[in-house]
């Protein structure tokens, strides 16, 4: 039995394939946590409902099996929850407790259900304790660092189970016993070995094979070692091995000595290799990053990654693409080595060659993507064959199995400090990819935790364009998901940091954006004065299509207010600015708004015609929304002057267009009536 991988992205949905033939012995742990969930908890015996999920503690060492014990638990018991299994990681692989924040959103993300970028803590956790409510559902935590994070992610549903796997006991909990794991039966451990050994080599030698089984302490992780070792050499006999082990005195845990045997008979090539893997984000190794850390070939890595995997060095993940995990119990002894043997400027370089490694590989991901643009076009024939993508679809799908090594990736090198430029192209480079396979609204909570990485690198180092970048994006990011009064917060420091840069356009941007918060919190008065400011550096460069934008937002903000006046003179300009541009389309939606406004006002005679004049410049436009948008409104104004034959003709035209029955008075279809409405955001923004 050996400690089974969780998903790539840390969480996922489903039983554990195989679990079944893989799975060796504990029939006496199986029983009692079985058991332990029929039993009555202390708030049955004391006649009170249960208010949560029972929670049942498989406690061991790394290596010991106790994630793959847990699995089969859930494969025996899942038939009882017909909602499914949700699976986390609740620390990486260096021991580092992974934030709940993080946690919470991945299992929401497995549930299939929206998850508002930037969101905090308690927000998440309160909205999957929501989804769970009325789910009879099975939760995996592996590798919980304390009690903390359980309880965090507990749902309020007895309906629920949580399987929790942790070093020791979760004290804080209640009502958890834990089921604390030793060795394999020796039965078991023999077995373990023989599936690499064969089964000849252990049983004409059973007293031996029942030392090594000793030696090891029948821990799974040192067995499946001593039998990768074995397997390798084929002409040693399990007493030769058992004797080695036994020379290492005690010298360290089993593992520890099992895993020094297997190592110092690698040649060295394959032990650099294997030593760096502790720079692997997040515990993943692809043929890639193995190639980048030791600087060698993409073909040799991925047989140098599969030698590891029959030598019980590595994992395979249950991938589409060719993808490997560093055991949790053997990180450590990695990074020990690592520390002990290379050099620290050989081990920034090989970090280095890994990030500059990933950037190229997003940057074909995301190029891939243009294909009516030359110049991704010639820049993805330059690169490499092993670092292009056969199509579309294929980068996807790299970009969704690599999205948690990815995020691992960007998370690290910001962490590390010392190499801030590749972890600012990695983050520009991750986001483009996101944006052109996902989209930016699947992809924004990813996008909101890379700028925010983004900010801490620039505040880090001074870079005052890059910290009023990241924070316009996050305060987009922000007003998106109604957090509007956050968002204003992030638009006045940008606009900050775009001063210190003296960089025009992100003040620019900055103090629209600031005018649209005030807009949406309906401050009008100050929306209208940081829209006049917006306006006024647009016009003193000349960006006549920025400035056209602007009088609209002006016009916007003196309508909300009731200030029809000064919203038509400024309706006018933007009229005015369009044509002068030649912006058609831009131009009808300006005239459409000016029509409303007049109406607004008073004025339904002027509103028909500059209404009748924006129908036109929409027919020259093509844009047929916007005209049946149009002849709707015509239809209500000439309703208001007692015209009530003219206003039917204006219905049953804009009904033709829309290709439906003529619209009742007063209505209109909701696509088409905000075809023309003003926003109160800006979509450039």
């Amino acid at each position: 039995m050996t400690d089974q991988a969780v998903d790539a992205g840390g969480v996922q949905v489903s039983g554990h394939p195989d679990a079944e033939d893989r799975f060796l012995g504990r029939t006496r742990e199986l029983k009692e946590l079985r058991a332990d969930i029929e039993r009555a908890g202390l708030d049955t015996i004391s006649g009170r409902k249960a208010p949560r999920a029972r929670v049942l503690l498989v406690a061991g060492r790394p290596g010991s099996g106790r994630t793959a014990l847990a699995e089969e638990l859930v494969r025996q018991v899942s038939d009882r929850y017909p909602d499914g299994a949700l699976r986390a990681r609740l620390s990486d692989p260096d021991g580092t407790p992974v934030p709940v924040e993080r946690v919470a959103r991945d299992l929401l993300a497995a549930l299939d259900l929206p998850i508002p970028p930037g969101a905090a803590e308690d927000d998440l956790t309160a909205a999957l304790r929501d989804a769970l409510a009325g789910r009879r559902t099975l939760l995996l935590l592996d590798d919980a660092a304390g009690a903390e994070q359980v309880d965090a992610l507990l749902p309020d549903n007895p309906d629920c189970l949580v399987v929790a796997v942790s070093a020791g006991p979760l004290t804080g909990i209640s009502d958890v016993r834990p089921c604390t794991l030793g060795g394999l039966d020796t039965k078991s451990a023999l077995e373990l070995l023989s599936r690499y050994t064969g089964s000849v080599r252990v049983t004409v030698d059973p007293r031996a094979a029942e030392g090594l089984a000793e030696e090891c302490q029948a821990q799974p992780a040192a067995l499946m070692l001593a039998g990768g070792w074995l397997a390798a050499r084929p002409k040693s006999a399990v007493a030769d091995l058992a004797k080695q082990l036994r020379a290492e005195g005690d010298e360290g845990t089993p593992l520890a000595r099992a895993f020094r045997l297997a190592y110092t008979a690698l040649p060295a090539p394959a032990a650099r290799i294997l030593r760096l893997l502790a720079l692997a984000p997040a515990g993943y190794v692809d043929p890639h990053t193995a190639s980048a850390l030791a600087g060698c070939s993409v073909s040799g890595a991925r047989t140098t990654l599969d030698d590891f995997v029959a030598l019980g060095l590595l994992r395979t993940v249950d991938s589409p693409l060719p993808q490997y995990e560093v055991p949790g119990c053997l990180h450590p002894l990695l990074k020990a080595l690592t520390e002990a043997q290379d050099r620290p400027a050989e081990v920034q370089l090989a970090r280095a060659r890994m990030l500059e490694r990933t950037v190229r590989l997003l940057r074909s991901c995301r190029a891939i993507t243009e294909t009516d643009n030359p110049g991704a076009r010639e820049r993805l024939q330059g690169l490499p064959r092993s670092l292009r993508f056969p199509s579309p679809r294929a980068a996807e799908e790299w970009l969704l199995v690599r999205r948690p090594a990815l995020l691992a990736a960007a998370r690290l090198a910001v962490a590390d400090g010392e190499l801030d430029t590749l972890a600012r192209r990695l983050m520009s480079q991750l986001v483009r990819a996101m944006v052109a396979h996902f989209g930016t609204q699947a992809a924004a909570p990813d996008l909101y935790g890379i700028h925010r990485l983004v900010l801490d690198v620039a505040e880090r180092r001074g870079l005052h364009r890059e910290r009023a970048a990241a924070l316009l994006n996050l305060g987009d990011l922000d007003a998106r998901t109604g957090r509007t009064t956050e968002a204003l917060a992030r638009y006045r420091a940008a606009l900050d940091a775009g001063r210190e840069a003296d960089d025009p356009y992100a003040t620019g941007r900055a103090m629209e954006s600031v005018g649209g918060a005030h807009l949406e919190l309906g401050d009008y008065d100050r929306a209208a004065d940081w829209f006049g400011r917006a306006l006024a550096r647009r016009l003193a460069r000349d960006e006549s299509a920025d400035a056209a934008r602007l009088y609209g937002r002006i016009a916007a903000a003196h309508t909300y207010a009731g200030r029809y006046g000064e919203a038509l003179r400024h309706w006018r300009a933007a009229v005015a600015a369009y044509r002068r541009r030649g912006d058609v389309p831009a131009q009808a939606r300006a005239l459409s708004e000016l029509a409303r406004v007049q109406e607004y006002a008073g004025r339904p005679a002027e509103s028909l015609r500059t209404c009748q004049e924006a129908v036109e410049w929409a027919r020259h436009a093509d844009d047929v929304r916007l005209q049946a948008a149009l002849h709707l409104r015509l239809a209500d104004t000439l309703d208001h002057l007692g015209d009530p034959p003219a206003a039917a003709i204006h219905r049953a035209t804009a009904g033709r267009m829309l290709g439906e029955r003529a619209p009742e008075p007063g209505s209109a279809p909701e696509q088409d009536a905000n075809a023309c409405e003003t926003r109160s955001t800006s979509t450039e923004d």
